[in-house]
């Protein structure tokens, strides 16, 4: 167990930073989990580092009800909703640029490829067509399933990550994964420890310090808690980088994120959706972090190397 944190009936509640350790932390806002729940969460902001983290979560062994809803896109593969048949519809386009990142920051057409946090495994059949060697993980059995049964991948459970090979992969991807994993630290220095010598890793996370989110505030849809541990600034996450000797090697934005999590925000803060002003709000977003602004981005990618 982190030292970070005291655990009180399968509730987390930390007492100093679980990327920097430092002692300044404070309650930032709180957020409302609207997708299974309805409970309210805290959210605190470290002073040295800028991560923000929800406190009261539950456990690794507790958290799993919290994802148990058919809304939950990246677990059911669902189109319920106009706001999750665009998220499929822009997907496609996104696969693609995925996998011409995977090329640029490799130099390679073909590798071993790990995804962590496969989903329903849409990315990893993807890349196993484009003739990649793939190994995706994925902690949810019903998510599992759904893989073997809608894309034809059997995924594995999260649990084997530490019984892989040591530098055997080319490249690993976490799409909005990092910010859900319990034990931050040890997935950190072990995905440094399965990486080939000049291989890349690939880090998709929210960005709370981009435009949208401090437009929603409490209601911006990428909090998502409880099942976002943490909420991260590029300045911690270059901290914890930098913990395990990990180098950013770039930033890239994700544009298309800013549209999708302000269609939502809009539904959490207004009780209702409205497409053309979440579609306003994002392209807002995306124009003021443009022009060599692209930390400010509603999503980014890391491209970091050991």
């Amino acid at each position: 167990m982190h030292p970070g944190f005291i655990k009180m009936d399968s509730v987390i509640n930390y007492t100093n930073c679980p990327i920097c350790g430092a002692t300044a932390i404070r309650e930032a806002l709180t957020a409302k989990d609207y997708t299974v729940s309805g409970n309210s969460f805290s959210i605190w902001e470290c002073a040295s580092c800028t991560l923000r983290f929800t406190q009261q979560v539950p456990d690794e062994a507790h958290i799993g009800p919290f994802y148990k809803a058919d809304s939950y896109i990246s677990h059911t593969n669902t189109s319920k909703g106009l706001v999750n048949r665009l998220y499929k519809m822009v997907r496609n386009i996104t696969l693609r640029s995925k996998r011409k990142l995977l090329q640029t920051t490799t130099n390679r057409t073909t590798g071993q490829l790990l995804e962590i946090g496969a989903g329903t495994g849409t990315f990893a059949a993807f890349m196993k067509k484009s003739g990649w060697q793939v190994i995706g993980l994925e902690p949810d059995p019903g998510a599992r399933q759904v893989a073997k049964e809608q894309n034809g991948i059997a995924l594995l459970d999260t649990s084997e990550l530490f019984d892989l090979p040591q530098e055997h992969f080319d490249v690993i991807t976490m799409w909005h994964v990092l910010e859900h994993v319990h034990r931050l630290q040890d997935y950190m220095a072990q995905l440094k420890k399965l990486l080939k010598p000049g291989g890349v890793l690939l880090v998709a996370v929210p960005n709370y310090t981009s435009f949208d989110a401090q437009l929603y505030g409490r209601f911006w849809a990428a909090y998502d808690v409880p099942r976002h541990l943490y909420h991260f600034s590029p300045a911690s996450m270059r901290t914890l980088l930098k913990n395990h000797d990990l180098r950013l090697d770039s930033l890239r934005p994700m544009w298309f994120d800013s549209f999708y999590v302000s269609m939502l925000s809009e539904k959490y803060k207004n009780g209702k959706a409205s497409l053309m002003k979440g579609f306003i709000n994002g392209l807002r977003s995306n124009l003021k972090a443009g022009k060599g602004n692209h930390s400010r981005c509603s999503s980014l990618i890391y491209v970091i190397r050991p």
